[in-house]
């Protein structure tokens, strides 16, 4: 397993990686809406949220290797179901066509209070 460490994501805030590769699989820490220079909170709405935290993904993945065309799975956590729809939306003009397996849960609290975390699975090369 290799580690993956950049800039073009939040570092991570806890005692785990920001993504980790294993064969040819990179798998990627939960990502919430921080700016990667300032370590801020970013956005307001669950539009602006999941933005930064697809572009902050997008990072990661290049890092490790890979892009949002090579996701084979995420996992969405929302702080409230009746935003789906909004953050689908988003979602969708991130990914494109590409359409990864996906399950998506409302959770009692993220951490920092945000609106959304993604995690993702994702092949290299």
């Amino acid at each position: 397993m290799k580690p993956v460490a950049t800039n073009k994501a939040p570092q991570a805030i806890g005692p785990y990686s920001q993504a980790m590769i294993a064969g040819d699989l990179v798998f990627c820490s939960g990502q919430i809406p921080l700016d990667p220079a300032s370590m801020e909170i970013v956005g307001e709405t669950i539009t602006e949220q999941t933005d930064l935290v697809l572009t902050n993904l997008a990072g990661l993945l290049e890092a490790a290797g890979s892009s949002l065309q090579q996701v084979v799975k995420t996992t969405v956590f929302l702080k409230d179901m009746s935003e789906f729809a909004a953050m689908n939306e988003e979602y969708a003009r991130h990914f494109g066509d590409h359409r990864p397996a996906r399950a998506a849960v409302e959770v009692a609290r993220l951490p920092k209070d945000v609106r959304v975390e993604i995690e993702a699975i994702a092949r290299t090369g």
